[in-house]
């Protein structure tokens, strides 16, 4: 008689996937601290258990030739809130799983429960998973934002196969689940938020999302580190990645799309938060100009492109004596490294005494810019703060400085050139040789110190 394999567990590491037979306080491969986290392991020659949600088996697939395939029909659901439709590429793709992903408190659940309530009122079925919080806490926070909750079906648990047998019997319109680290299933026997809950939840939804062609969006924590808590093979498991990022004390939301197998990535769409919940900005750059004073030294314009829309918004740097033997370069809304580059070409080609300098910069309003575009913008921002005079009044600035001191072009230049003019801006400092059109707004220089002579003229240094 055979004996039964007695189960065993592993150490599997959150950030890097790495498994060791022994708890160790640092992953051997990644070096991450306490990642390490305990799963039970099959036994060998076991196949591990799964629900069965009506897949052919891969013993009956075969090859078929792309030239005679169909181009199969994608519908989508409109949400009714145009700020989630132009993120999601045009509305939610039935049978596609979505991650919302952001800090604790940024309004995450408030935005889905919008969605869910826009979807409701259209007639759909809506299930909303509440995973963290009770049906009543749910209900208090729909009441505040003035939801009525018609055709909008609350489901208070943390096991997954609930949620299965609820997509399965109510053929529901979209399902919210609030959030993936709460799921667990009874396949397994490690707590919830654990890599193998995470893992075995997610594919077990996303099976049932796709045969019965329901979408499926859920929300997930964000680490200190600002990624996605858990095992990192989730956001690759997934259809959709979105994140909902803004500052803290500012009312602005942006929810950003860094993965999209529908519609385009790196959309944006633009929240505000509000007592009554989340209210859509119509004109961004409107908004996150709000406050400017144009006659602040150390304040400069970038326009930049953010997936398919055109952003103007403000860049402030602040240069200080340092105290320090090695000046500190900070920045807050754009890439350090990008930081500390625009700040050593200033050194060097335009010969600005920042070696003594610490050097602060900062974007205005949460939006973190990731394209090089607001090099220009930065380097302006720099001088002026140095020089303590602003910077020529209705400019903006759309460039990337290189390490001779050029100005290299960024793309879509007559877009930008376009929103700028929209705003009333009359000058568009950017390199020669772009592609605007003619567009007298343009400004083309080839040289970082063309384009400072330009936007701070002599009698304001």
């Amino acid at each position: 008689m055979l004996r039964k394999a007695a189960p065993r567990t592993a150490y599997t590491c959150r950030e890097c996937g790495q498994v060791s037979p022994k708890w160790e306080g640092r992953c051997s491969r990644c070096g991450a601290w306490n990642a390490l986290e305990e799963r039970l392991v099959e036994p060998r020659g076991k196949a591990p258990s799964r629900i069965q949600v009506g897949h052919a088996s891969a013993a009956a697939s075969t090859a078929a030739e792309l030239a005679a395939m169909s181009t199969p029909q994608m519908p989508r659901l409109q949400t009714g809130i145009a700020e989630i439709d132009r993120v999601f590429g045009g509305g939610i793709v039935g049978g596609s799983v979505s991650l919302v992903a952001g800090d604790p408190g940024i309004g995450k659940s408030t935005l889905l429960l919008q969605l869910s309530d826009a979807v409701a009122r259209t007639g759909g079925r809506v299930v909303y998973v509440c995973g963290e919080e009770s049906a009543e806490q749910v209900r208090l926070r729909a009441a505040r934002l003035g939801i009525a909750g018609r055709n909008l079906f609350l489901l208070a648990t943390g096991q997954v196969e609930a949620v299965l047998a609820e997509l399965e019997g109510s053929s529901p319109a979209i399902v919210i689940v609030d959030s993936i680290q709460t799921m667990t299933t009874s396949q397994l026997d490690s707590i919830a938020g654990t890599m193998s809950q995470i893992q075995a939840s997610t594919h077990l939804l996303t099976e049932q999302a796709k045969a019965r062609n329901v979408p499926v969006v859920m929300t997930g924590h964000v680490t200190k580190d600002g990624v996605i808590a858990g095992p990192r093979l989730l956001e690759h498991a997934v259809d959709v990645v979105l994140y909902l990022e803004g500052d803290a004390g500012s009312g602005l939301r942006l929810l950003r799309g860094v993965k999209n197998r529908f519609g385009p990535t790196d959309e944006v769409g633009v929240f505000e938060m509000r007592s009554d919940g989340m209210s859509e900005v119509p004109d961004p750059s409107r908004a996150f100009l709000g406050a400017r004073n144009e006659a602040t030294p150390g304040s400069a314009l970038a326009t930049v492109i953010e997936g398919t829309r055109a952003f103007t918004i403000e860049v402030q740097a602040l240069t200080t004596p340092s105290m320090l033997p090695a000046p500190r370069r900070l920045a807050t809304g754009i890439d350090p490294a990008r930081l500390a580059l625009v700040a050593a070409v200033l050194t060097r080609r335009l010969g600005l005494p920042l070696g003594s300098q610490d050097v602060i910069v900062n974007v205005p309003g949460g939006l973190r810019l990731r394209e090089p575009a607001a090099d220009l913008a930065m380097a302006l921002a720099i001088v002026s703060s140095l020089r303590d005079g602003p910077v020529r009044a209705a400019t903006t600035a759309a460039a990337e400085v290189g390490l001779g001191g050029e100005l290299r072009p960024v793309g879509q230049a007559g877009r930008r050139v376009a929103e700028a003019s929209r705003l009333g801006i009359s000058h568009c400092i950017g390199a020669a040789g772009a592609d605007t059109h003619g567009d007298p707004a343009w400004v083309g220089v080839r040289s970082l110190a063309e384009a400072v002579d330009f936007a701070m003229p002599k009698r304001l240094a």
